[in-house]
């Protein structure tokens, strides 16, 4: 009984000395992230990767819009073909159906 009583009073106190250290060691890495984000050179650097960012997203909206366009064609020119051969589209053709009955 001694012995799990000072198992538990061990693991315990770890535990509370465990984590004060580690909040303390927690609260000193985020000091030191806030003043490095704060830095002018960090600042900088992350606007020139905004407007990076912000140039290739136009760059490939445009590019988007391009291919889309020319596939938008593509469809138009295979049912125009489609329907210049057949007369009607292959959808529009009466098809075999249930024989009415009387």
């Amino acid at each position: 009984m001694a012995r799990k009583l000072s198992l538990l009073i061990g693991l315990g106190a770890g535990y509370v000395l465990g984590t004060r250290s580690g909040r303390e060691r927690y609260d000193q890495m985020m000091r030191k992230a806030q003043q490095l984000w704060r830095d002018p050179r960090v600042q900088e650097k992350a606007g020139q990767a905004q407007h990076l960012v912000q140039e290739k997203a136009g760059q490939a909206q445009h590019l988007v819009q391009e291919k889309a366009g020319e596939a938008g064609q593509v469809v138009k020119d295979k049912v125009s073909s489609a329907t210049s051969s057949h007369g009607t589209v292959a959808s529009e053709q009466p098809g075999p159906g249930p024989t009415p009955t009387s």
